[in-house]
């Protein structure tokens, strides 16, 4: 076996034809291996580190993040978007579509980036104390649609919203950012976009890249007539060093977090409980990954 494709079924945008299309793209010969429970990725990728001449990943961000944390830094690996948002292969470079994604991999060269740890747990892109960790476990806890997958943009939209709504809109200090402050909930980014709004990349900490450290952007407080100049933010927009209600880093090595009670955590849109205290480092140079 000199290459494997890992693809996840339960997938937003995995289905028999698509699968198949992909199946195609890549080289001869490459072989198929399905997941069925959580955590199958990452014994899959680490049964595989090492020998496969590539690996190649057919899933959502949670599939992705499996991979990241059983793959070894020597194995080439694909991320072709089969997800409903599929941050980390759209924050590459990488088509959106999977075919036209997974064509490009076929043929394409390597890149080597870093990734992030938190608690010990890699994550790829993101991830996040507070707010926005709160907004992925709601969602979680609606279920799955009738076909098996998990809810679309506007439902996480909405969501967001609902859980605003019953603060009032109003977020206080309620953690430590060591050496940094008092926020309301923390954002850590390892790469260009945090998450998409549909085709548009949300970049709190738009100067963060895969080959550089870790970026912190952390809202002291929130009030409902600050949305706005947040929302401006998320998109890319301002001077975050100048904000004076905000905390920032940028290309940080470590970032340690102490919450005053637990808070929820998440890492690439998966909820990974609550937390009372958080470190989170920068793992400069971890993979390679196939563009």
């Amino acid at each position: 076996m000199t290459r494997l494709l890992i693809a996840n079924p339960w997938a937003t945008r995995v289905d028999e034809e698509r699968l198949a299309k992909v199946r195609a793209a890549l080289p001869s010969g490459t072989e198929l291996r399905m997941t069925s429970v959580r955590g199958d990725a990452t014994d899959l990728a680490r049964e595989a580190s090492g020998c496969v001449e590539a690996l190649y990943v057919f899933g959502g961000d949670g599939t992705f993040n499996e991979v990241l944390n059983g793959i070894a830094g020597t194995t080439p690996i694909g991320f072709i978007p089969g997800g409903g948002t599929s941050v980390l292969p759209r924050a590459l470079g990488l088509p959106h579509d999977p075919v036209a994604a997974a064509r490009r991999l076929a043929t394409g060269s390597t890149r080597r980036i870093g990734v992030g740890r938190v608690n010990g747990r890699r994550f790829g892109f993101a991830c996040g104390i507070g707010l926005d960790a709160e907004v992925v476990r709601a969602v979680d806890e609606l279920g799955r649609r009738s076909d098996g997958r998990r809810p679309n943009n506007m439902t996480f939209a909405w969501t967001g919203l609902r859980t605003l709504s019953r603060y009032r809109f109003q977020l206080e200090p309620s953690l430590e950012v060591m050496g940094h402050g008092r926020a309301a909930f923390v954002l850590i980014s390892n790469g260009p976009a945090y998450s998409y709004a549909g085709r548009v990349p949300l970049r709190p900490a738009p100067r963060a890249s895969f080959e550089g450290g870790l970026d912190l952007v952390a809202p002291i407080r929130l009030r409902m007539r600050e949305l706005p100049r947040f929302a401006w933010y998320a998109f890319g927009r301002g001077d975050r060093a100048k904000e004076t209600n905000l905390l920032y880093a940028h290309d940080a090595d470590r970032i340690e977090v102490v919450c005053d009670v637990p808070m929820p955590l998440e890492a690439d849109g998966e909820d990974l409980g609550d937390v009372e205290h958080v470190v989170v480092e920068a793992e400069r140079d971890a993979v390679t990954v196939l563009v």
